[in-house]
């Protein structure tokens, strides 16, 4: 079974090429049919039950195919095991079925539960509303959350108001987030740092930085400490506002009171620096983040290097383009290719062919090229 899921992880680890001719559509299908098949038969063995990582690897594949017959016809299959019976298996599929945009399914599975035996819990219902909001299902979760819990015996809690919370702010509807904790109020359920740490994501993150302030505020009054992503929105809040020298103040701010910025804090500060235009001061936090032992991100990269390249420092943004095509990473060709064509007008070929050639030898295989004028 080990020597199956290496195959079946490498497989799913592979791009595929998209095509349009009939044969090739013909012969994806069955090569996606191959590995339903597949599946179907390595989940006999209780083992394989158990990487869920996995399903949800075939699932995601199934789903972006548009092949959705497939994913009801694999997850249906699953009904055959005495797993079924475990609530936290089915959440599972109800999970799957979420991510694959088929709500309608993840809500049926929801119903015969106590057909098969499977007790619900607040559990299972919280991922049910997981899964309207994965599917895009959202405007039903708000009778959801009034309707269903008393036809359970259940109560909703933390949970399944973060849930709730978290699909208003990802629908930019920040306000009703907000008034959900009122909701919580009522219903004697305290927020807890995820709650605080999405609302603050979402105001900040939408430049209403004043709005998050209060949010902030808020949560302290209830004794919830912060963390690193809670700082890290307000950073990113400051940032959006314009505000590069407040944000390096906040970063301080964590450091004494214990909390231990990361990558994504960093790269907070330096596209504070990039929207300043202060080249130096950018260059400057890069190093930083090196000194102080954390490891660029592809965020850090492609902003340090779309803003050298704009401010003619080439000779830095050819540099970390030769480190992220050597790490091996997947960024946008255009990061790298802009960067070719400013190197070529400055008549600095050599320097440009070696960025191409890495490139095309990276196994991403990047189509890049000289411009043709020169």
């Amino acid at each position: 079974m080990s020597s199956l899921y290496r195959r079946l992880r490498t497989v799913f680890n592979t791009s595929t090429k998209t095509t349009t001719t009939p044969s090739t559509i013909k012969a994806k299908e069955t090569k996606l049919q191959k590995w339903v098949d597949n599946f179907k038969k390595s989940s006999e063995n209780p083992e394989f039950r158990s990487q869920y990582k996995m399903y949800y690897a075939l699932v995601r594949r199934l789903a972006t195919s548009k092949k959705l017959s497939m994913v009801e016809d694999f997850i249906e299959h699953q009904k055959k095991f005495e797993d079924i019976t475990n609530e936290q298996f089915v959440i599972r599929l109800i999970s799957m079925y979420g991510k694959a945009g088929m709500f309608d399914h993840a809500h049926k599975l929801f119903d015969e539960m106590p057909q098969l035996n499977c007790t619900r819990s607040i559990r299972s219902f919280n991922a049910l509303l997981s899964a309207s909001i994965d599917a895009g299902k959202f405007d039903n979760v708000h009778e959801m959350i009034r309707d269903l819990p008393p036809k359970l015996g259940v109560s909703p809690d933390v949970v399944s108001y973060n849930t709730v919370i978290k699909g208003y702010v990802e629908k930019g509807n920040l306000d009703s987030g907000v008034l959900m904790l009122d909701e919580m109020e009522k219903m004697g359920i305290e927020p807890d740092l995820v709650t605080f740490n999405t609302l603050l994501n979402g105001f900040y993150g939408n430049g209403r930085f004043s709005d998050g302030e209060k949010i902030w505020g808020l949560m302290e009054s209830k004794n919830v400490i912060p963390n690193v992503r809670s700082f890290n929105s307000r950073l990113r809040g400051l940032v959006v506002e314009n505000r590069v020298a407040d944000a390096v103040e906040l970063l301080g701010e964590m450091e004494s009171k214990g909390v231990k910025p990361d990558v994504i804090s960093y790269n907070a500060v330096l596209k504070g620096f990039c929207n300043d235009e202060n080249v130096e001061e950018a260059k400057t936090w890069y190093r930083k983040l090196g000194e102080n032992g954390y490891e660029p991100d592809r965020v850090t990269y492609v902003t340090l290097i779309t803003f050298l390249r704009k401010k003619g420092d080439l000779d830095m943004a050819r540099e970390l383009c030769i480190e992220i095509l050597n790490k091996g990473w997947l960024v946008n060709a255009t990061l790298f290719q802009h960067v070719v064509n400013e190197l070529v007008k400055l008549s600095r070929v050599e320097e440009a062919k070696d960025i191409v050639e890495l490139g095309k030898s990276n196994k991403h295989s990047y189509k890049l090229s000289l411009p043709l004028d020169k």
